[in-house]
């Protein structure tokens, strides 16, 4: 997948993007440090009105606006008073589509992740789970409707131009450094160093979704199999019972 290709998914469904997003590298870069992670396991929710287990189903709130637009956008929040979870905003502006992030491989910043983790070593699983993960990244409710950025998508030739020195960094322009600093995180997604292979995505029901959202209508998980970092899967509640045809 190229970056032309991911930055279109984010235009389309939650179901197309997710399983795209398998394998992509994310980012979380903060005022403690930065860590980088592979995806594992993610799962899809729908547009406003369309899927039951989805936030936006009832329409717009202060709370799920970011889910409204713009795409490429974070939506994060608080699960059971406890977890800050992380989602990514996809489809046309007001659709409300989303994809929640739930397990990922950590390639970088590890030693920040365990200790953002209560200083727990727990080998693959360290960020198991969209609550681990979200710790393990340093996520907060003040990081929803945060802009992600994905690789241009077109290259762009370099300008030559006079080194300009400043005395906030010698790397960037006084005017990005400051816009930087004032955003509680950095986010970056970029494709897969090396292709997925089709074969090892899975998809089934959502986790721990109650009521009809939670029924195998809605296969809108999707994980690499046979991966350790992916969670367990646990039905929700009040689950109708499936008909059989």
């Amino acid at each position: 997948m190229n970056s032309e290709t991911l930055h279109a998914l984010f235009e389309g469904h939650a179901t197309v993007l997710a399983p795209a997003l398998l394998g992509c590298e994310l980012t979380v870069e903060t005022a403690e440090g930065t860590v980088l992670i592979r995806l594992t396991e993610v799962e899809a929710y729908g547009d406003q009105g369309e899927d039951p287990g989805a936030h936006s189903f009832n329409g717009k709130t202060a709370r799920n606006a970011a889910l409204f637009g713009p795409p490429r956008h974070t939506y994060v929040y608080l699960n059971y008073g406890i977890h800050r979870c992380l989602n990514l905003a996809c489809g046309p502006e007001g659709t409300a589509g989303g994809v929640l992030l739930r397990a990922g491989e950590v390639l970088a910043g590890r030693e920040l992740a365990i200790q953002r983790r209560g200083g727990r070593e727990t080998g693959a699983k360290l960020l198991s789970g969209p609550g681990r993960l979200g710790q393990g990244l340093g996520i907060t409710l003040s990081m929803d409707a945060q802009q992600v950025q994905l690789p241009p998508a077109s290259p762009v030739p370099p300008v030559s131009r006079p080194r300009q020195v400043s005395r906030l960094s010698p790397m960037q322009p006084p005017a990005q450094r400051s816009a930087d600093s004032d955003a509680p995180a950095r986010f970056t997604l970029t494709p897969p160093t090396a292709p997925v292979d089709a074969e090892r995505i899975r998809s089934g029901p959502r986790v721990g979704v109650s009521g009809e959202g939670g029924r195998s209508v809605y296969p809108w998980r999707y994980w690499l199999d046979a991966d350790p970092s992916v969670s367990a899967y646990r039905p929700g509640r009040n689950v109708p019972a499936e008909v059989s045809p």
